[in-house]
């Protein structure tokens, strides 16, 4: 019965999410990775540091207006992310809903890319989505 009753919950809370409406970002939002630069060759592990302007940061489930949190996409081009739900948690999309700024990976030697993904309260992309350019590093 446990079981069922978290199922359902589960199923609920999706289907509320996946029925909100997308908004739109602060006029002249703009989300960017501070760290590493695009190009950069760098030993693991690595620090990404997330920079956000004309927007706040707040917990994924708060809402206020014209905040969000961050979401660091690994190796994926955001184009083959449904942006219009509720971003699945991946070993590629990376939650960031305590508002966490920066984050250390460990990464495989080689190229990678990075690029991040401000969304709202309910881990949907604003519409239209707000996100940083895609940048490319080694990691030696």
């Amino acid at each position: 019965m446990n079981r069922l009753l978290l199922a359902l919950g589960v199923t609920l809370i999706a289907t509320f999410a996946a029925a909100q409406e997308r908004t739109a970002p602060a006029p002249n939002a703009e989300v960017y990775i501070i760290a590493p630069q695009n190009g950069a060759t760098v030993h693991g592990p690595v620090t990404v540091r997330f920079g956000l302007k004309g927007m706040g940061i707040a917990p994924a489930g708060v809402k206020f207006e014209n905040t969000g949190h961050h979401h660091l996409i690994v190796d994926t081009d955001i184009s083959e992310l449904k942006l219009d739900a509720p971003m699945p948690a991946t070993d590629k999309i990376l939650h960031f809903g305590k508002g966490q700024t920066e984050t250390t990976l460990t990464l495989s030697p080689g190229k990678h890319t990075l690029e991040l993904v401000f969304a709202d309260y309910l881990h949907q992309s604003f519409d239209p989505p707000l996100h940083s350019k895609k940048i490319s590093i080694t990691v030696e």
